[in-house]
């Protein structure tokens, strides 16, 4: 990628009309930029989908608003910085610094944009000193169902843009309910991301799951459910690789957990299970004044705006189930909101592919420029470009990853699983692929060698149809490239 890069520059420094074109000339400088970054995870969804609060949870700090307020209608990038920063880009190109401030709840970062007119602005930057944006620039975006049609067209201006040019490398689409409006959105999205050929970085989350529940302790069972039938729904598209319920408020309460919190709730605890059962019957009563829990009003009520009602139920079981100090429990919730299973979906899907990923948008974007600005190397260009986009197995893989939800073919369940794992996705390093625990790793090449075997079998099966053959021979190719790579170690 970047030796086709390089060479574009260098044709287009060349070109009598467009040596003096600077425009041209940032356009592609951006591209060799974009390579060295971060990957670019963009979060979207309808209104009040719970987005901001998934960014603080993934990043583990409220950094987020997550308010209605004048910030949450404007596009927001998250990257990793030094020291806090949020920047102001303007429609006429220029910057200016927003002010941060603590809120007097101290519910985390909030900004100031009283001296910033939100319509003059393009987006916002935030940099902040956090380790999970080293690897990930993550982007907040406006709800596509906003009433405020130019709020709804900031998101899809960044997700769909009209010059064609991807600005992301993955998105995570948050889903509520699952209607026509969203399935469309989804499809010019994976067209986008994954080119003419399909979705290659798009998933899915079930999200705000412990309202789905109504707030009851199983909620998050509900929620499962409720993925699953966005899951088979979308498997129809081949929209995205996978749906995976979260609870985003649990999970950033889990991630920054008080110890007052913990104390609070560890009394709730040690009621009698009928006399707390009847105060939650329902919110009001949870917070009434006249209550005899050991617990005052005013910490009841800060322990529903932080947890929720199905929170703060599932942390009570938790504790009287011998979970004792703040870390345990702070390690269980996390668990059970959702987090850890999307952060893996995220890492397989993603993370492990962020290269990838990042030279599939820089090669969409480098035939967008070209096409668009057309020199006498244009179609040297563009023959290098093209093949790299139709046949890098890596592409294959992920778009097969989509496919296979959506397409029939004539493998059975246990091949279906094997062939999913070798194409990765269970995990891009050998073990993952082969299918290898920690007792039996030294199989390596042995196993290899046998699925490359077993796989190029049963791509010549003559009751293949071609779709099934495809898959086969991506499954073939995926595990000779690993007995490659355990002879390249010997």
């Amino acid at each position: 990628m970047r030796a086709i890069l390089g060479g574009t520059i260098a044709a287009y420094r060349a070109d009598p009309t467009y040596r003096q074109r600077p425009d041209v000339h940032h356009e592609l400088a951006g591209i060799g930029h974009r390579l060295n970054e971060p990957m670019r995870i963009a979060l979207a969804g309808t209104l009040k989908a719970g987005k901001s609060t998934l960014v603080n949870a993934l990043v583990g700090d409220t950094i987020a608003p997550t308010d209605a307020t004048e910030a949450t209608r404007i596009v927001t990038w998250f990257r990793h910085g030094p020291t806090p920063r949020v920047t102001a880009n303007h429609r006429d190109g220029r910057r200016s610094n927003v002010p941060i401030t603590r809120d007097p709840a101290d519910r985390g970062l909030t900004f100031d944009l009283a001296q910033v007119d939100p319509d003059d602005v393009i987006d916002l930057d935030v940099e902040w000193p956090a380790a999970e944006l080293t690897d990930a620039t993550i982007i907040d975006t406006p709800g596509t169902s906003s009433l405020s049609r130019d709020v709804s067209a900031r998101t899809l201006r960044l997700l769909v843009p009209g010059d064609g040019v991807p600005r992301v490398d993955a998105v995570v689409f948050l889903l509520r309910t699952l209607n026509a409006a969203d399935i469309a959105l989804l499809k010019q999205i994976g067209e986008l991301v994954g080119g003419s050929a399909g979705a290659l970085g798009v998933i899915g989350v079930a999200s705000r799951a412990d309202e789905i529940g109504a707030g009851r302790i199983d909620a998050m069972i509900s929620a499962k459910d409720v993925a699953q039938r966005f899951t088979a729904e979308m498997d129809r598209t081949g929209i995205c690789q996978a749906v995976v319920p979260v609870s985003g408020l649990l999970a950033l309460t889990a991630r920054t957990l008080r110890q007052s919190e913990f104390v609070a709730l560890e009394k709730l605890a040690g009621v009698d299970a009928a006399e707390l059962a009847k105060a939650m019957l329902s919110v009001d009563r949870f917070v009434r004044e006249d209550s005899s829990l050991p617990v005052d009003a005013a910490t009841r009520a800060a322990l529903l705006d932080r947890f929720g009602m199905f929170g703060i139920r599932i942390s009570i079981a938790v504790l009287r189930a011998g979970v004792s100090d703040s870390v345990a429990l702070a390690d269980e919730l996390l668990e059970r909101s959702g987090l850890v299973a999307l952060r893996e979906v995220i890492d397989q899907q993603f993370a492990q592919r962020s290269d990838l990923l990042k030279a599939h948008t820089a090669l969409l974007s480098l035939r967008e420029i070209v096409q668009r600005h057309p020199i006498y190397a244009t179609p040297a260009i563009l023959a290098d470009i093209e093949p790299l986009l139709a046949d890098t197995h890596a592409f294959e893989e992920l778009r097969l990853l989509s496919a296979l939800r959506s397409r029939p073919t004539s493998l059975n369940p246990e091949e279906m699983a094997s062939l999913r794992r070798v194409i990765g996705g269970s995990g891009t390093d050998a073990a993952s692929r082969l299918g290898l625990g920690p007792d039996t790793v030294d199989d390596g090449p042995r196993a290899a060698f046998a699925a490359a075997q077993r796989w190029r079998r049963r791509a010549e099966h003559p009751l293949n149809d071609p779709f099934t053959t495809r898959a086969c021979r991506a499954a073939m190719r995926s595990a000779e490239a690993l007995v490659a790579e355990y002879s390249a170690r010997a």
